[in-house]
């Protein structure tokens, strides 16, 4: 049976150390961020639990209709709060002024959308948090889904909130420990078909972990039926996520991130395939830096200036989601749902090696075994070794990842070591080794 929460201690003491700390001096900002379904909200449930604060939503509606909102909150907490207040900055500053009494956790969900509200609530904000934080005792935590606008908001110098926070927090996806604790609950008896399963189509999400495994959907054929059916959170999930923080240009890099999907790891071929002489590289570099949704990928030990880039989608349902939902979009239109989900299936075993990939590298991350962790290729040769590990003593292992264990040759890993340790390994021994299912 699954439990109500899993996880984020770390982050839920971060949050109880602020607490303690506008308690006992005066208030505090913490920023949290994290994309939609990470768990944002259920870890303020879960502060709120057991510590007296107000939870607040901001919805895209009226100034007026928010207020009335945030006051019925507000009043089931602090019964004396002063009524027909129609303004978020005179809220605020009201429960600034009640916390020089009684000190309260406020915590403002889907911060960033005040600018569809009032987009001066900002600079209210930052005036009247200069003018009451040393003489009050309120633990405001601001959390917000939307990537770019949640860091011009705090990061960017011309902004009235920047430099505020106290601390910043993001939430990433479940570590493999915690996917594995979470599927052993729902089905006690799993087997690492299983896992590879939930963790290719949720890449370790809580909200779609949770969806499915309530549904009972902790296999792969019940995973995929339910991920391609009619009506699926899943089939519009890359849209909702992504529409609004890419805006009019949304197409184009659907465009980029689809062909990396599907395999076109370099500028070149994105552009090639693409069909544009437009120069994207623009497109890329905001793809990485401003939305944080790829990664620029270069093999273990190569230089920073080295042109030998891939690119690569970090979000792994992302990876899942343009890799199919987006490609096949015209099945979706047409309600062919039948064929999507046979395209997904059909597909599985390949998707799923490389998503495999991916869930040795974390799970060898988290580790803390190793201070290098990285692939390794040549340009333009079919030369490849999936993971390479440098251990604190200098001990290199390359790491080659086969869904089957009786599929892996060793002579063939060992004949790309010899040419990978002449070209940056000189001196060091490597040893070989095979990551299978049976080892996740």
């Amino acid at each position: 049976m699954l439990k109500n929460f899993y996880n984020r201690e770390r982050e839920l003491n971060q949050l109880m150390a602020s607490l303690q700390y506008a308690q006992q001096r005066h208030s505090t900002m913490t920023v949290l961020t994290g994309r939609r379904r990470i768990g944002k909200t259920m870890l303020g449930q879960v502060l709120l639990k057991n510590h007296e604060g107000v939870y607040l939503f901001v919805g895209r509606k009226s100034e007026t209709l928010l207020c009335e909102e945030f006051e019925a909150a507000i009043r089931s907490v602090l019964p004396d709060f002063p009524t027909g207040q129609r303004r978020f900055p005179d809220i605020f500053q009201s429960l600034l002024i009640a916390s020089r009494e009684k000190p309260i956790t406020v915590f403002i969900d889907e911060f960033q959308d005040f600018e569809y509200v009032n987009s001066s609530i900002f600079s209210d904000i930052q005036n009247l948090w200069d003018g009451y934080k040393d003489e009050t005792h309120i633990n405001l935590v601001l959390s917000g889904s939307v990537y770019t606008m949640m860091n011009k908001i705090f990061r960017d110098a011309h902004e009235p909130l920047f430099g505020r926070a106290d601390s910043n927090m993001q939430l990433k996806p479940f570590s493999t420990t915690v996917i594995k604790e979470m599927l052993h609950d729902a089905k006690p008896d799993y087997n690492n078909d299983d896992l590879l399963a939930l963790y290719t189509y949720t890449g370790g999400i809580p909200k779609y972990m949770q969806l499915l495994l309530e549904h009972g959907c902790d296999c792969k054929d019940a995973i995929i039926h339910h991920v391609t059916e009619e009506n699926s959170l899943f089939i519009e999930e890359g849209r909702y996520m992504l529409i609004q923080e890419f805006g009019k240009h949304y197409e184009t890099y659907f465009t980029i991130l689809s062909l990396i999907a599907t395999g076109e790891f370099t500028q070149a071929n994105i552009q090639a395939r693409m069909g544009t002489t437009q120069n994207i590289g623009g497109f890329l570099k905001r793809l990485e830096e401003d939305y944080d949704l790829i990664a620029k990928k270069r093999p273990i030990r190569a230089k920073p200036a080295s042109q030998t880039v891939r690119y690569e989608i970090k979000d792994i349902f992302l990876k899942f989601w343009f890799r199919y939902m987006e490609k096949y979009r015209s099945l979706i239109e047409i309600g062919n749902y039948e064929q999507l989900y046979k395209i997904v299936h059909d597909d599985y075993n390949t998707f799923s090696v490389l998503i495999m990939e991916c869930w040795f590298q974390a799970k060898l991350q988290e580790s803390q075994q190793f201070v290098e962790i990285g692939g390794w290729w040549l340009p333009d040769q079919k030369m490849e070794i999936d993971i390479v590990t440098v251990d604190p003593a200098g001990n290199v292992t390359a790491h080659e990842v086969k869904r089957q264990r009786s599929r892996y040759k060793a002579a063939k890993l060992q004949e790309k070591c010899d040419v990978m340790q002449a070209k940056i390994f000189k001196g060091h021994d490597i040893t070989l080794s095979c990551l299978s299912i049976d080892d996740m």
